[in-house]
C-alpha cells in the first residue's frame, strides 16, 4: 500500500455532562469514529471523561489530558485528536501545547474536511469553502502557528494553507465573493424550480447514511453515487418518476447529522431550499440502526430549523433486511429493549405511533419497495387533486407516458 493511501492513525475523545449521559457520549462516538473512517483515518483509541461541564482551557479534566499526551507519546505513530463537540481558538492552542506533535480537530472541522473531498459540482465546492472560511476567520490567530507546521491530512484540507488566505481582509472579501456566487446560483436554482412546472415535488430527507441514495436509484435509476460511508453524496438530484401515469418529480438532499455546524447550514441554504419547496418528504429512517429513533429526532429538529416541518411526509423504515433481534426466553421477565424485539413488533408500534403514514421496506433487495410505491403514488395523486385542482380535473391525460 502507498503511503498516500494509509489511514491516519487517530484517537478521539468525548465528554460526558450533566446534559449528556455516558451511554450517548458513547454512541456519538461510535458515529464520530464512522466521520474519521469516512475522511481516510484509523482510530486507534477513544479517550471519555465524566464532568459536569467542559473545561474552559483544554475541555477535558488536566488528569485525563496528562493520559492521553503519555498514550500518544508512546505510540509515537498517532499524529490526530479529534474532539466529539466544537472547540474554542483558545481550547486548541491549549491542547496543542500540551500535544505539539499532534493535530487537533473538532468535530465541525472534520465534518467540513469530509464535505470538501465529497463535493463534486462547482456549486457544491462553494458551499464547502465558505463554509470553512466562516470555521476559519475567528480561528485565524491559531492558524497562524499551525502553517508554521505544515501538515496535511485529516481536517487539513480546503482553504487556509496559504500564508497569502490567512489574512483576515482578503478572507472576509473572499467570504463577500462566495456569498455573491451562491446568490446568483440562488436564483438560478430558484429559476429553475419555477421552470419545472406544475409538478408535484417529492425529496428525500433523512439521516446522512440511511439510504436515500440507494432509494433514489431504485425509484428513478438515477445512477446516483451510493457508499457505505456518511455524505456520500452532497449534491441534491432531481429526477422525473412516473407511477402508473402518475408524475412527480424525486429529489435526493444531503444528509443530516447530529451537531451539523451552523456554518454548513447557512452555506448549504440553496440546496436546502429543495426541502423547503417540496410537496411531500420522504423521511427515510435506517431501522437496523440502534439510535435509530435519536436519529429521527435530529432530522425532525433540522426540518424545524428550515421551516419544512409542515410538510406532508411519508416515513420511510429502510434496512429491514439488516435488523437483527434477540429472541428472549419466555420466562424472562425483563422489559424488553431495541436488542429483543422483533421486527413485526416493531413495525406494529411504529405504525401505530407515526402521525403520518409509514411504510418499512429494504431499498437494497427491494423488499415492499413495491407498497412504498402505492403509498408514494397515493400521495401525489392526492396532492395534484388539492394543488392544481383545474388542470388535473379538467385534462385526464395530463398525468399518461404519452404525455410526458
Amino acid at each position: 500500500m502507498n503511503v498516500t493511501q494509509q489511514e491516519e492513525l487517530s484517537v478521539i475523545v468525548g465528554l460526558a455532562t450533566r446534559n449528556q449521559s455516558m451511554e450517548r457520549t458513547c454512541e456519538y462516538l461510535d458515529e464520530l469514529e464512522f466521520l474519521v473512517h469516512t475522511a481516510g483515518g484509523q482510530v486507534v483509541k477513544r479517550f471519555v471523561q465524566s464532568l459536569d461541564h467542559p473545561d474552559s482551557r483544554t475541555y477535558l479534566g488536566s488528569g485525563k489530558m496528562e493520559e492521553i499526551r503519555a498514550y500518544i507519546t508512546e505510540r509515537e505513530d498517532i499524529h490526530t485528536i479529534v474532539f466529539d463537540d466544537e472547540l474554542s481558538t483558545s481550547q486548541i492552542r491549549n491542547i496543542e501545547a500540551m500535544l505539539p506533535a499532534c493535530k487537533v480537530i473538532d468535530r465541525t472541522r472534520l465534518i467540513l474536511d469530509i464535505f470538501s473531498t465529497r463535493a463534486q459540482t462547482a456549486n457544491a465546492k462553494i458551499q464547502v469553502e465558505l463554509a470553512q472560511y466562516e470555521y476559519l476567520l475567528p480561528r485565524l490567530t491559531r492558524m497562524w502557528t499551525h502553517l508554521e507546521k505544515q501538515r496535511g491530512g485529516i481536517g487539513m484540507r480546503g482553504p487556509g494553507e496559504k500564508e497569502i488566505e490567512t489574512d483576515r481582509r482578503l478572507i472576509r472579501n473572499r467570504i463577500s465573493l462566495l456569498k455573491e456566487k451562491l446568490a446568483k446560483i440562488d436564483t438560478q436554482k430558484q429559476t429553475q424550480r419555477q421552470n419545472r412546472g406544475q409538478f408535484i415535488r417529492v425529496a428525500l430527507v433523512g439521516y446522512t447514511n440511511v439510504g436515500k441514495s440507494t432509494l433514489m436509484n431504485l425509484l428513478s435509476g438515477a445512477g446516483v453515487f451510493a457508499e457505505n460511508k456518511l455524505f456520500a453524496t452532497l449534491d441534491t438530484t432531481v429526477r422525473k418518476i412516473v407511477l402508473q401515469n402518475i408524475p412527480f418529480l424525486l429529489s435526493d438532499t444531503v444528509g443530516f447529522i447530529r451537531k451539523l455546524p451552523h456554518h454548513l447550514v447557512e452555506s448549504f441554504k440553496s440546496t436546502l431550499d429543495e426541502v423547503r419547496e417540496t410537496h411531500l418528504l420522504l423521511h427515510v429512517v435506517d431501522i437496523s440502526h440502534p439510535d435509530f429513533e435519536e436519529q429521527m429526532r435530529v432530522v425532525e429538529q433540522t426540518l424545524h430549523e428550515l421551516g419544512a416541518s409542515d410538510k406532508e411526509i411519508l416515513v420511510v423504515f429502510n434496512k429491514m433486511d439488516q435488523y437483527h433481534w434477540v429472541e428472549k426466553a419466555e420466562d424472562d421477565l425483563t422489559p424488553p429493549t431495541k436488542e429483543n424485539i422483533s421486527l413485526q413488533e416493531l413495525k406494529r408500534t411504529w405504525m401505530s405511533k407515526c402521525k403520518t403514514p409509514a411504510v418499512f421496506i429494504s431499498a437494497r433487495t427491494g423488499e415492499n419497495v413495491e407498497e412504498l410505491k402505492r403509498l408514494i403514488r397515493q400521495k401525489v395523486q392526492q396532492l395534484y387533486a388539492d394543488i392544481y385542482p383545474y388542470k388535473y380535473i379538467s385534462d385526464p391525460y395530463a398525468y399518461t407516458d404519452e404525455n410526458q
